[in-house]
């Protein structure tokens, strides 16, 4: 059976399996955002869950176990989600009939959540009091990890310093400074690299992507994010975004808010976050991370801006980002965002 795992995460496997005879009760792994995190936490959770792993310790995937793994059904695996990942992954897998019926519900249904919530973490007790399946392992994946809000996390605390035996859990992050300092210190840290740009592109050209080395810079090296990215409908949002980022103007900006106003607001502040990104190191070293492809224009900019103008703006935005996922108003929001980054460079 072929392997799951990224090309770039096969040293990191190696590094679990010299640990596999003496697991940690609880392994956090992080690493940033779009490189294949949660494929590799599944891919350990099943194979610790395997009853004939492979001597390279992938799972078989033909036992039971497995089996009721690929299932979402094993008696003795929990994975712990926000409400909101749990629902765009079920209407990705939906039919026409089901999401006619969930436009019918909608009104009445309460809204996902973006944390995992104390409930969540509170219905992992009955799990981890009763007896393994087969007096095997159990296993509860979480993540992302810092999705936790204060009463989750303090509750997994308890979970963390009291392990049940061959309990393992598995929490996966993008950013470990949003954890609890004392989840930390209960959990072995395990670092998953980004792949080389050599490695990400040549994985990008084989999922059909073309101009792969452009997207790949836009979303920082990641490749998933890339791939996502490049089939998405907001591509075109994107490409219409920074041109009006190049020739900063106040109608221009007024405009450009009204357009994007219904666009996933974090998304659209870290465009403009990696833009600025841009314009600074071009200041400063002549040289540019995240959009290759608008130099000119970034060169121009760079020289029409002081950097303390520019840093307060970058500081302004990334205030802004903090609130991003909840503006009272998003075409308000983006006004007055956008209107700030033309001032900066009048």
């Amino acid at each position: 059976m072929s392997s799951p795992l990224y090309e770039w995460h096969e040293e990191a496997w190696r590094q679990v399996m010299a640990m596999r005879a003496r697991m940690p009760h609880a392994i956090l792994m992080f690493g940033s955002e779009g490189i294949g995190k949660a494929t590799f936490a599944e891919h350990l959770a099943k194979s610790l869950l395997c009853e004939s792993p492979n001597t390279d310790g992938h799972a078989c995937g033909i036992c039971s176990s497995c089996n009721w793994f690929d299932q979402y059904s094993h008696p003795d695996y929990r994975r712990v989600r926000p409400g909101l990942l749990d629902e765009e992954e079920a209407a990705t897998d939906a039919t026409e009939s089901d999401i006619e019926t969930e436009k019918k519900t909608a009104k009445s249904s309460k809204a996902p959540s973006k944390e995992i919530v104390i409930d969540q973490v509170r219905a992992l007790g009955d799990f981890m009091n009763i007896s393994t399946h087969r007096q095997g392992t159990r296993v509860v994946l979480m993540y992302p990890a810092e999705a936790l809000n204060v009463p989750a996390a303090n509750a997994l605390l308890k979970s963390l310093e009291e392990p049940n035996p061959n309990t393992v859990f598995i929490l996966v992050s993008h950013r470990l400074d949003r954890l609890l300092p004392t989840i930390l210190s209960r959990c072995h840290k395990l670092a998953l690299p980004m792949p080389s740009k050599e490695q990400a592109s040549a994985w990008l050209s084989a999922q059909g992507v073309k101009d792969a080395e452009v997207w790949l810079a836009q979303q920082g090296g990641a490749p998933l994010l890339a791939l996502e990215m490049a089939q998405s409908e907001d591509a075109r949002e994107l490409d219409d975004f920074l041109r009006a980022l190049s020739q900063p103007d106040v109608d221009a900006s007024l405009k450009l808010a009204d357009k994007m106003q219904k666009l996933e607001m974090p998304r659209t502040v870290s465009w403009l976050q990696r833009w600025l990104y841009d314009v600074f190191s071009m200041k400063q070293a002549g040289r540019l991370r995240y959009y290759p492809k608008y130099k000119k224009e970034i060169e121009l900019l760079a020289s029409r801006t002081s950097n303390d103008k520019l840093m307060k703006l970058m500081k302004n935005v990334q205030d802004r980002q903090a609130i991003a996922s909840h503006p009272l108003s998003a075409k308000l929001f983006l006004e007055d965002m956008l209107l700030e980054y033309s001032t900066a460079f009048r």
